[in-house]
Protein backbone atom coordinates (compact mmCIF):
# COMPACT_ATOMS: atom_id res chain seq x y z
CA UNK A 1 0.00 0.00 0.00
CA UNK A 2 1.36 3.45 -1.03
CA UNK A 3 2.17 5.73 1.93
CA UNK A 4 -0.31 9.30 1.43
CA UNK A 5 0.82 12.29 1.62
CA UNK A 6 -1.31 14.02 4.47
CA UNK A 7 -2.94 11.04 6.51
CA UNK A 8 0.14 9.94 7.46
CA UNK A 9 -0.57 12.75 10.15
CA UNK A 10 -3.80 13.28 9.82
CA UNK A 11 -7.03 11.55 7.95
CA UNK A 12 -9.78 12.32 6.71
CA UNK A 13 -11.87 9.05 6.10
CA UNK A 14 -14.64 8.93 3.30
CA UNK A 15 -18.36 9.03 4.34
CA UNK A 16 -20.68 6.61 4.22
CA UNK A 17 -22.78 7.69 0.72
CA UNK A 18 -24.51 5.45 -2.01
CA UNK A 19 -22.61 4.71 -4.74
CA UNK A 20 -21.94 6.98 -7.09
CA UNK A 21 -23.39 7.16 -10.79
CA UNK A 22 -20.65 5.60 -12.60
CA UNK A 23 -20.18 5.64 -16.84
CA UNK A 24 -17.81 4.36 -18.49
CA UNK A 25 -14.95 6.38 -20.44
CA UNK A 26 -14.40 4.47 -24.04
CA UNK A 27 -10.81 5.14 -24.64
CA UNK A 28 -8.27 7.58 -23.96
CA UNK A 29 -9.31 10.10 -21.14
CA UNK A 30 -7.53 13.72 -22.12
CA UNK A 31 -7.48 17.31 -21.43
CA UNK A 32 -8.04 20.70 -22.47
CA UNK A 33 -7.85 24.31 -20.43
CA UNK A 34 -11.13 25.52 -19.49
CA UNK A 35 -12.57 28.60 -17.12
CA UNK A 36 -15.71 26.98 -15.73
CA UNK A 37 -16.82 26.87 -12.43
CA UNK A 38 -17.33 23.42 -11.89
CA UNK A 39 -17.12 20.38 -14.11
CA UNK A 40 -18.47 20.10 -17.21
CA UNK A 41 -20.98 16.83 -18.14
CA UNK A 42 -19.79 13.85 -19.03
CA UNK A 43 -19.46 13.47 -22.47
CA UNK A 44 -18.04 17.43 -23.00
CA UNK A 45 -15.39 16.11 -20.01
CA UNK A 46 -14.05 12.82 -21.83
CA UNK A 47 -13.46 14.54 -24.76
CA UNK A 48 -11.82 17.48 -23.52
CA UNK A 49 -9.01 14.97 -22.09
CA UNK A 50 -9.34 12.66 -24.67
CA UNK A 51 -8.10 15.85 -26.80
CA UNK A 52 -5.17 16.56 -24.64
CA UNK A 53 -4.05 13.13 -24.00
CA UNK A 54 -4.31 12.93 -28.16
CA UNK A 55 -1.71 15.78 -28.81
CA UNK A 56 2.07 16.03 -28.66
CA UNK A 57 3.95 12.64 -29.02
CA UNK A 58 1.25 10.55 -27.87
CA UNK A 59 0.00 7.55 -30.10
CA UNK A 60 -3.31 6.52 -28.89
CA UNK A 61 -3.77 2.98 -28.15
CA UNK A 62 -6.17 0.59 -30.43
CA UNK A 63 -9.49 -0.02 -29.05
CA UNK A 64 -10.25 3.93 -28.39
CA UNK A 65 -13.68 4.29 -28.73
CA UNK A 66 -14.04 1.06 -27.25
CA UNK A 67 -14.93 -0.93 -24.09
CA UNK A 68 -11.19 -2.02 -24.04
CA UNK A 69 -8.04 -0.64 -25.29
CA UNK A 70 -5.43 -3.20 -27.01
CA UNK A 71 -2.02 -3.06 -25.91
CA UNK A 72 0.95 -4.43 -27.40
CA UNK A 73 3.57 -6.32 -25.34
CA UNK A 74 6.47 -6.57 -26.95
CA UNK A 75 7.85 -10.14 -27.73
CA UNK A 76 9.68 -11.83 -24.81
CA UNK A 77 8.66 -9.35 -21.92
CA UNK A 78 5.74 -9.94 -18.84
CA UNK A 79 3.19 -7.51 -18.12
CA UNK A 80 3.66 -5.51 -15.15
CA UNK A 81 -0.20 -3.99 -13.27
CA UNK A 82 -0.31 -1.30 -10.33
CA UNK A 83 -2.96 0.47 -9.05
CA UNK A 84 -3.22 2.82 -6.52
CA UNK A 85 -5.57 5.44 -4.69
CA UNK A 86 -5.33 9.47 -4.48
CA UNK A 87 -7.99 10.40 -1.92
CA UNK A 88 -8.27 14.20 -1.31
CA UNK A 89 -7.67 14.79 2.91
CA UNK A 90 -5.89 11.30 2.29
CA UNK A 91 -3.37 12.33 0.05
CA UNK A 92 -3.54 15.57 -0.74
CA UNK A 93 -5.10 19.12 0.76
CA UNK A 94 -6.29 21.35 -2.05
CA UNK A 95 -5.49 24.17 -0.20
CA UNK A 96 -1.97 22.39 0.25
CA UNK A 97 -1.40 20.94 -3.20
CA UNK A 98 -1.77 22.39 -6.84
CA UNK A 99 -4.17 20.70 -8.80
CA UNK A 100 -1.22 19.88 -11.46
CA UNK A 101 0.57 18.60 -8.50
CA UNK A 102 -1.99 16.01 -7.71
CA UNK A 103 -1.78 14.81 -10.93
CA UNK A 104 1.82 14.33 -11.39
CA UNK A 105 1.97 12.72 -7.81
CA UNK A 106 -1.06 10.25 -8.72
CA UNK A 107 0.76 8.64 -11.87
CA UNK A 108 4.31 8.67 -10.03
CA UNK A 109 2.72 6.94 -7.51
CA UNK A 110 1.96 3.88 -9.92
CA UNK A 111 5.44 4.74 -11.70
CA UNK A 112 7.64 4.18 -9.08
CA UNK A 113 5.71 0.87 -8.51
CA UNK A 114 7.26 -0.17 -12.13
CA UNK A 115 10.34 1.39 -11.59
CA UNK A 116 10.77 -1.01 -8.18
CA UNK A 117 10.24 -4.08 -10.56
CA UNK A 118 13.24 -2.82 -13.04
CA UNK A 119 10.52 -2.53 -15.53
CA UNK A 120 9.85 -0.05 -18.67
CA UNK A 121 5.60 1.64 -18.12
CA UNK A 122 3.78 1.46 -21.17
CA UNK A 123 0.50 3.37 -20.69
CA UNK A 124 -1.68 4.03 -17.44
CA UNK A 125 -5.77 4.22 -16.89
CA UNK A 126 -7.13 6.39 -14.85
CA UNK A 127 -10.41 7.04 -13.00
CA UNK A 128 -11.98 10.33 -11.60
CA UNK A 129 -15.16 10.76 -9.09
CA UNK A 130 -15.27 14.87 -9.03
CA UNK A 131 -17.72 16.64 -6.84
CA UNK A 132 -20.43 18.86 -8.35
CA UNK A 133 -18.90 21.79 -7.27
CA UNK A 134 -15.16 21.42 -8.18
CA UNK A 135 -13.82 24.54 -10.33
CA UNK A 136 -13.57 23.40 -14.28
CA UNK A 137 -9.65 24.66 -13.67
CA UNK A 138 -9.04 22.34 -10.73
CA UNK A 139 -9.56 19.58 -12.97
CA UNK A 140 -7.68 20.86 -16.38
CA UNK A 141 -4.48 21.67 -14.40
CA UNK A 142 -4.58 18.11 -12.68
CA UNK A 143 -5.32 16.55 -16.16
CA UNK A 144 -2.38 18.67 -17.41
CA UNK A 145 0.08 17.79 -14.52
CA UNK A 146 -0.83 13.87 -15.08
CA UNK A 147 -0.24 14.23 -18.77
CA UNK A 148 3.18 16.13 -18.45
CA UNK A 149 4.58 13.36 -16.14
CA UNK A 150 3.24 10.75 -18.96
CA UNK A 151 4.91 12.32 -21.84
CA UNK A 152 8.24 12.75 -20.16
CA UNK A 153 8.13 8.73 -19.41
CA UNK A 154 6.11 7.91 -22.84
CA UNK A 155 3.01 6.60 -21.09
CA UNK A 156 -0.13 6.39 -22.72
CA UNK A 157 -3.31 7.44 -21.35
CA UNK A 158 -5.16 4.45 -22.26
CA UNK A 159 -8.69 4.82 -20.86
CA UNK A 160 -10.14 4.64 -17.28
CA UNK A 161 -13.52 5.74 -15.93
CA UNK A 162 -15.65 9.03 -14.62
CA UNK A 163 -18.17 9.28 -11.43
CA UNK A 164 -19.67 11.58 -9.73
CA UNK A 165 -17.86 12.10 -6.48
CA UNK A 166 -20.46 12.76 -3.03
CA UNK A 167 -17.66 14.31 -1.25
CA UNK A 168 -14.36 14.59 -1.90
CA UNK A 169 -11.48 14.24 -4.89
CA UNK A 170 -10.85 10.76 -5.53
CA UNK A 171 -8.54 9.68 -8.21
CA UNK A 172 -7.56 5.87 -9.08
CA UNK A 173 -4.46 5.17 -11.09
CA UNK A 174 -3.59 1.25 -13.14
CA UNK A 175 -0.08 2.09 -14.74
CA UNK A 176 0.90 -1.15 -16.76
CA UNK A 177 4.77 -1.69 -17.70
CA UNK A 178 6.74 -4.51 -18.77
CA UNK A 179 9.83 -6.54 -18.42
CA UNK A 180 11.57 -9.34 -20.12
CA UNK A 181 10.10 -12.22 -18.88
CA UNK A 182 11.89 -13.93 -15.58
CA UNK A 183 13.45 -11.17 -15.00
CA UNK A 184 11.05 -8.69 -12.95
CA UNK A 185 13.27 -7.71 -9.37
CA UNK A 186 10.84 -9.09 -6.78
CA UNK A 187 10.68 -8.39 -2.95
CA UNK A 188 11.79 -11.94 -2.49
CA UNK A 189 15.14 -12.06 -3.49
CA UNK A 190 17.11 -10.74 -0.46
CA UNK A 191 19.43 -13.33 1.25
CA UNK A 192 22.16 -13.22 4.27
CA UNK A 193 24.74 -11.21 3.95
CA UNK A 194 23.48 -8.99 1.02
CA UNK A 195 24.22 -5.55 1.31
CA UNK A 196 21.85 -2.80 1.26
CA UNK A 197 21.21 0.28 -0.42
CA UNK A 198 18.74 3.88 -1.22
CA UNK A 199 18.90 6.18 -4.00
CA UNK A 200 18.67 9.71 -2.98
CA UNK A 201 17.77 11.49 -0.12
CA UNK A 202 15.26 10.16 2.70
CA UNK A 203 13.02 12.46 4.59
CA UNK A 204 12.31 15.17 1.99
CA UNK A 205 8.93 14.43 1.30
CA UNK A 206 7.47 14.12 4.79
CA UNK A 207 9.94 17.26 6.16
CA UNK A 208 7.61 19.38 3.36
CA UNK A 209 4.57 17.67 4.82
CA UNK A 210 5.37 18.81 8.47
CA UNK A 211 6.23 22.69 7.19
CA UNK A 212 2.66 22.42 5.31
CA UNK A 213 0.99 21.24 8.76
CA UNK A 214 2.74 24.25 10.20
CA UNK A 215 0.79 26.45 8.26
CA UNK A 216 4.14 27.61 5.89
CA UNK A 217 3.24 28.87 2.42
CA UNK A 218 5.73 26.97 0.43
CA UNK A 219 6.71 27.31 -3.19
CA UNK A 220 6.12 23.79 -5.01
CA UNK A 221 9.09 24.51 -7.24
CA UNK A 222 10.91 25.01 -4.27
CA UNK A 223 10.23 21.51 -2.83
CA UNK A 224 10.02 19.28 -5.76
CA UNK A 225 10.81 15.80 -3.92
CA UNK A 226 7.18 16.41 -2.12
CA UNK A 227 5.10 17.92 -4.78
CA UNK A 228 6.94 16.73 -8.00
CA UNK A 229 8.76 13.50 -7.27
CA UNK A 230 10.73 11.73 -10.18
CA UNK A 231 10.40 8.23 -10.33
CA UNK A 232 13.60 6.34 -10.74
CA UNK A 233 12.71 4.56 -13.68
CA UNK A 234 16.21 4.60 -14.89
CA UNK A 235 17.97 3.21 -11.64
CA UNK A 236 15.47 0.65 -11.94
CA UNK A 237 16.25 -0.81 -15.27
CA UNK A 238 19.85 0.07 -14.98
CA UNK A 239 19.89 -2.20 -11.74
CA UNK A 240 17.90 -4.82 -13.55
CA UNK A 241 20.40 -5.00 -17.26
CA UNK A 242 23.01 -5.05 -15.42
CA UNK A 243 22.03 -7.81 -12.88
CA UNK A 244 22.75 -6.18 -9.39
CA UNK A 245 19.82 -6.30 -7.39
CA UNK A 246 18.66 -9.32 -5.46
CA UNK A 247 15.64 -7.41 -4.13
CA UNK A 248 13.82 -4.09 -4.47
CA UNK A 249 10.90 -1.95 -3.62
CA UNK A 250 9.84 2.05 -3.44
CA UNK A 251 10.25 3.43 -0.50
CA UNK A 252 6.66 5.28 -0.39
CA UNK A 253 5.34 3.71 2.96
CA UNK A 254 8.43 4.73 4.91
CA UNK A 255 11.87 2.99 5.14
CA UNK A 256 11.32 1.53 8.36
CA UNK A 257 8.04 -0.22 6.61
CA UNK A 258 9.20 -0.84 3.27
CA UNK A 259 12.58 -2.72 4.71
CA UNK A 260 9.78 -5.01 6.69
CA UNK A 261 8.14 -5.94 2.93
CA UNK A 262 11.26 -7.50 1.95
CA UNK A 263 12.00 -9.03 4.76
CA UNK A 264 9.28 -10.51 5.75
CA UNK A 265 9.07 -11.68 1.64
CA UNK A 266 12.44 -13.28 2.16
CA UNK A 267 12.53 -14.66 5.22
CA UNK A 268 15.43 -12.76 6.32
CA UNK A 269 16.67 -9.93 8.47
CA UNK A 270 18.34 -6.99 8.62
CA UNK A 271 20.55 -4.18 10.47
CA UNK A 272 20.91 -0.48 9.72
CA UNK A 273 23.45 1.93 10.21
CA UNK A 274 21.55 5.60 11.62
CA UNK A 275 24.98 7.43 11.01
CA UNK A 276 24.69 6.22 6.81
CA UNK A 277 20.87 7.49 5.76
CA UNK A 278 21.16 10.00 3.62
CA UNK A 279 18.34 12.33 5.90
CA UNK A 280 17.70 15.21 5.30
CA UNK A 281 19.37 18.43 7.94
CA UNK A 282 18.15 18.85 11.23
CA UNK A 283 16.98 17.23 14.85
CA UNK A 284 14.24 15.09 13.02
CA UNK A 285 16.21 14.00 10.34
CA UNK A 286 16.81 10.64 11.18
CA UNK A 287 12.92 9.65 11.94
CA UNK A 288 11.76 11.43 8.82
CA UNK A 289 14.32 9.15 7.01
CA UNK A 290 13.25 5.90 8.85
CA UNK A 291 9.35 6.53 9.07
CA UNK A 292 8.64 9.50 6.61
CA UNK A 293 7.61 7.90 3.49
CA UNK A 294 6.58 9.34 0.06
CA UNK A 295 10.03 9.74 -1.57
CA UNK A 296 10.12 7.34 -4.30
CA UNK A 297 13.29 6.32 -3.82
CA UNK A 298 14.59 2.35 -4.25
CA UNK A 299 15.61 0.64 -1.49
CA UNK A 300 17.40 -2.64 -2.87
CA UNK A 301 19.55 -5.08 -1.83
CA UNK A 302 22.79 -6.89 -3.75
CA UNK A 303 25.19 -9.14 -3.33
CA UNK A 304 28.19 -8.55 -1.66
CA UNK A 305 30.51 -9.14 -4.78
CA UNK A 306 28.08 -7.03 -6.97
CA UNK A 307 29.92 -3.73 -7.84
CA UNK A 308 27.25 -0.77 -7.04
CA UNK A 309 27.94 2.66 -8.53
CA UNK A 310 27.99 5.62 -6.50
CA UNK A 311 25.62 7.23 -8.63
CA UNK A 312 22.94 6.26 -11.25
CA UNK A 313 21.88 8.06 -13.66
CA UNK A 314 22.86 11.04 -11.90
CA UNK A 315 21.37 9.97 -8.56
CA UNK A 316 23.33 9.10 -5.54
CA UNK A 317 23.29 5.44 -4.10
CA UNK A 318 24.20 5.28 -0.45
CA UNK A 319 25.13 1.59 1.35
CA UNK A 320 22.75 1.76 4.40
CA UNK A 321 23.19 -1.51 5.62
CA UNK A 322 23.37 -5.22 5.50
CA UNK A 323 20.77 -8.44 5.61
CA UNK A 324 20.63 -10.66 8.27
CA UNK A 325 19.51 -13.82 9.12
CA UNK A 326 16.46 -14.50 11.27
CA UNK A 327 13.58 -12.30 11.26
CA UNK A 328 14.84 -9.09 13.41
CA UNK A 329 15.10 -5.66 11.60
CA UNK A 330 18.01 -3.53 13.97
CA UNK A 331 19.22 0.20 14.36
CA UNK A 332 22.47 0.35 14.98
CA UNK A 333 23.44 3.53 16.10
CA UNK A 334 27.01 5.39 16.22
CA UNK A 335 27.73 4.61 19.79
CA UNK A 336 27.71 1.24 18.05
CA UNK A 337 24.93 -0.60 20.25
CA UNK A 338 21.73 -1.61 18.18
CA UNK A 339 18.01 -1.40 19.09
CA UNK A 340 15.43 -2.87 17.34
CA UNK A 341 13.67 -1.08 14.27
CA UNK A 342 9.82 -1.48 14.43
CA UNK A 343 7.75 -0.79 11.17
CA UNK A 344 6.90 3.07 11.64
CA UNK A 345 6.21 3.98 8.45
CA UNK A 346 2.26 4.13 6.35
CA UNK A 347 -0.47 1.47 7.59
CA UNK A 348 -3.79 2.15 5.94
CA UNK A 349 -6.52 1.37 9.18
CA UNK A 350 -3.49 1.16 11.66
Amino acid sequence: MRKPAVAALDTNPEPSAPRPKDSKIHGLLKAYIGLANMPVKEPELIQRIRRAASSGHQKPARGIGDDCAVLTVPRGHEILVTTDFSLEGVHFRREWHPADSVGHRCLARGLSDIAAMGGTPHSAFLSLALPHDLPQRWVDDFIRGFLKLAKRYSVTLAGGDTAQSPDGILADIIVVGTVPTGKAILRSGARAGDIIYVSGTLGASVATLQELRRGKKLRPSAHIRHFYPDPRIAIGKFLREKKLASSMIDTSDGLSTDLRHICDESGVGAVIEASALPSVPGDDGLQYALHGGEDYELLFTAPPARRIPRTIAGVPITRIGKITRGRHIKLQTPDGNSHPLPAGGWQHFA
